[in-house]
């Protein structure tokens, strides 16, 4: 998934005629703390609230003020992870696209990343977790599925993390039944290391709560 699959349809970009107060309403109403300003399609920056908040006087369009502009943006052709990298390190509630002219084309924003995340990792399926612990030596990706499908279980989704305090992998896996028992003893049997497992959806909501977290710090180191 890329980029421009990603845009919004309905946040509108700010003119430098716009005033701070209509800037203020916008974020207000979708819920986001940053627009970017655009001019004739040519991408100016992103401005804050805080910026505007700055600016003591938000019934003056924004033009009549000399703002510092970030201008974070990414091409219509990347990939989905790396938006999420760009938002993660600058804190951004929206990330602008801009095509191979470096014209504005709209912009993705970070609630709308976290449901296209929890898509694309089964996170809104129902099913159970289990998070394994081990050496990178003995990871094998091939020997992890046979194991889950050997229960008649599927493979939903699966992600590899390494701890900054570790030497060991966790891979979290996540799979169509929560009737975990069995695999999870298949596994023992083989010698893995079972970290934690999930089944209850109130469980796998606060789980996956965290592991964002997590990412999202991981991604600003």
């Amino acid at each position: 998934m890329v980029a421009s699959d990603l845009i919004s349809e309905i946040i509108p970009a700010l003119k430098t005629s716009d005033t701070g107060q209509t800037a203020l309403n916008w974020m207000e109403i979708f819920r986001i703390s940053h627009l970017p300003i655009v001019n004739n399609l040519d991408f100016l920056g992103l401005i804050s609230d805080t910026d505007i908040y700055d600016m003591n006087q938000p019934e003056e369009p924004i033009g009549n003020h000399e703002l510092t502009l970030i201008k974070p943006y990414v091409s219509g052709r990347q990939h989905l992870f790396e938006v999420i990298g760009l938002a993660a390190r600058l804190k951004l509630s929206v990330v602008p696209v801009l095509d191979e002219n470096n014209h504005y084309k709209g912009l993705i924003t970070t609630s709308d990343l976290i449901k296209h995340i929890a898509g694309i990792s089964s996170m809104d399926q129902p099913g159970g977790i289990i998070v394994l612990e081990l050496t990178e030596r003995d990871y094998s990706l091939s020997q992890i599925a046979q194991i889950v499908e050997s229960n008649n279980i599927r493979v939903l989704s699966m992600y590899i993390t390494s701890p900054a305090d570790s030497t060991r992998l966790e891979v979290t896996i996540k799979v169509n039944t929560t009737d975990l028992l069995a695999l999870i003893r298949t596994f023992e049997r083989y010698g893995y290391g079972i970290k934690t497992w999930v089944t209850s959806n109130d469980s796998i909501d606060k789980f996956y709560s965290e592991r964002y977290d997590l990412f999202m710090k991981y991604l600003n180191m």
